[in-house]
């Protein structure tokens, strides 16, 4: 019986050092030059990255932005290629590539020399099928954006040395290196807000053939943002295809580095600095000229326009008229103007979380009367996007400038670091935001803003039409075309900024309005927003 139990441990162990045996002489003969020369590649390749960077994230985990992943990669062991052409020939039909490019990768003094990742599966398919000698499939550790083109411009992409470049990717790429494992972004951003908003765009481009787009969703109170969409927008995916077309400005979020004059969008701003210096009321009236002559220069309305009779500043928001936007700036002096455009945030950034740019307003800042006036109604001077909505929130929120901000929490080893809002004191009175956001509900219920109107809901808003200025001259055909307005007015959940370059329509009224309905509309039902009335 021993005899027995000794012989069947022999023979297992027999069985056992066979498979051990003849997997080592497939690993180390049959495999050999597999394994050396995938070995070679792990070290000479810079972007084999040896740390896991942090992911990102939208407001949830539910919904990644920019992801790690292996990518199918297949690359050549030139010293193993016994016909070069025909190997060449048959890669190329697989892999859409040139012949002339892959024989120069074959002509390497190397064991390992990749020649295209992030495979298809159909192309990895056909690679295991031929079995060419030499050739070889492996993976590589890369970034991939699930999502594609959404957010875009936000999330930015990383370059083949690993190092992000735009958006977070860049912005946050220390971060999310970090010193052994990168930390995770979870971000502020609304999936479902950015996805419509990105669509109105794109149908902006159909309908009113718009050259660029921006829209931004953020909350007033908080500063959080829930959505900044751009038009046009990339894949990051494929970045190298839009870096080699020469197109880096679509790179670019134009919602934070894109500088436009905004015009009268710009003039609820106006009125609240001389409202907050009680210099007017909303019942002020005054008579328009119908043309304004300051410093040899001629200020009109839109389309030359002149109205008769008494004109309250309400009705100045309402009917977006230039020469009572200079009356109410001309009730108060230039320091003060100055002074309120400063504290609004208009002379720096908005130390938003990621790159952005700002205009000093060096000619609004000499002082001239000419410059204040035609800045009244947001000529001659420049914003961004991101600027305007942050000084708009003060008015949404009580006169209170709010720091928006992407990134809601940092997770790095089990951390959480979350984002406080940042709220300063108030730079308007309760008394002047509640006058302006009245002003600006009228606007809606009676002015150019009726298009933005929700059944059951206050909302305040003001449209800008813009003239566009290139080499000190305003175009005449061109325009900048926007809306601001946020609601419910009267107790705000959420802001919208909508801006387009360009749309084929005389003003925003039919263009940047329609969009904030429908968006503005969409967040109410998504949120289920209770009505301000019972609409009859």
């Amino acid at each position: 019986m021993r005899n027995l139990r000794t012989n069947l441990v022999f023979v297992l162990f027999s069985l056992f050092s066979a498979v051990l045996i003849s997997r080592l002489f497939y690993i180390q003969v049959i495999k050999n030059d597999y394994y050396k020369a995938l070995a070679q590649g792990l070290q000479i390749f810079p972007n084999e990255i040896q740390k896991e960077r942090g992911e990102i994230f939208l407001n949830d985990y539910s919904q990644p932005l920019a992801i790690n992943w292996n990518f199918p990669l297949v690359f050549a062991s030139p010293p193993k290629i016994t016909e070069p052409e025909k190997t060449a020939k048959a890669l190329s039909q697989i892999l859409n590539l040139s012949e002339d490019f892959i024989l120069q990768t074959f002509q390497k003094d190397t064991l390992y020399s990749p020649i295209k990742n992030k495979l298809t599966p159909e192309e990895v398919d056909q690679i295991e099928k031929i079995n060419l000698s030499g050739i070889y499939l492996s993976e590589i550790r890369g970034r991939y954006y699930p999502q594609e083109t959404l957010a875009s411009q936000v999330v930015g992409f990383l370059d083949v040395n690993y190092q992000g470049q735009y958006g977070l990717e860049e912005y946050y790429n220390q971060i999310l290196n970090g010193d052994s494992k990168g930390s995770d972004l979870i971000l502020t951003i609304d999936y479902n807000i950015q996805f419509k908003a990105e669509k109105l765009l794109e149908e902006a481009k159909e309908n009113l053939n718009i050259e660029n787009g921006q829209i931004i969703v953020m909350d007033p109170n908080s500063g959080k943002i829930l959505t900044t969409a751009n038009f046009p927008n990339f894949n990051p995916n494929q970045y190298e295809k839009y870096a080699s077309e020469g197109d880096l400005g679509i790179f670019k979020n134009g919602a934070l580095q894109e500088l436009f004059e905004p015009g009268s969008v710009f003039k609820p701003i106006t009125m609240a600095v001389a409202l907050n210096e009680e210099k007017i009321t909303p019942k002020t009236t005054y008579y328009d000229p119908g043309e304004i002559k300051i410093d040899g220069w001629k200020i009109y309305n839109y389309d030359g326009r002149k109205y008769p009779g008494e004109i309250t500043m309400t009705e100045v928001l309402e009917k977006s008229i230039n020469t009572g936007a200079v009356f109410a700036v001309q009730q108060i002096s230039g320091n003060i103007f100055l002074d309120y455009i400063e504290k609004f945030g208009f002379f720096k950034k908005t130390g938003i979380d990621l790159q952005e740019i700002y205009s000093e307003n060096r000619e609004v800042k000499k002082g001239k009367p000419i410059n204040f006036a035609t800045a009244s109604f947001g000529q001659g001077v420049s914003v961004t996007p991101i600027q305007l909505a942050k000084a708009f929130s003060a008015i949404a929120n009580g006169g209170k400038l709010v720091r928006p901000y992407l990134v809601e929490k940092i997770l790095t080893d089990g951390n959480t670091i979350e984002t406080k809002p940042e709220i300063s004191e108030p730079i308007l009175s309760q008394k002047t935001v509640s006058q302006l956001t009245a002003m600006m509900v009228s606007v809606i219920e009676n002015g150019f803003g009726k298009r933005a109107k929700v059944p059951g809901y206050y909302i305040a808003g003001k449209t800008g039409t813009a003239q566009v200025a290139e080499g000190g001259v305003y175009l005449p055909n061109r325009t900048i075309q926007s809306f601001v307005g946020f609601a419910p007015a009267f107790s705000p959940r959420f802001l919208i900024l909508v801006k387009l370059d360009n749309p084929q329509t005389k003003t925003a009224e039919y263009s940047a309005v329609p969009i904030f309905h429908d968006l503005a509309e969409y967040i109410i039902n998504y949120w289920q927003i209770p009505p301000d009335y019972e609409n009859i």
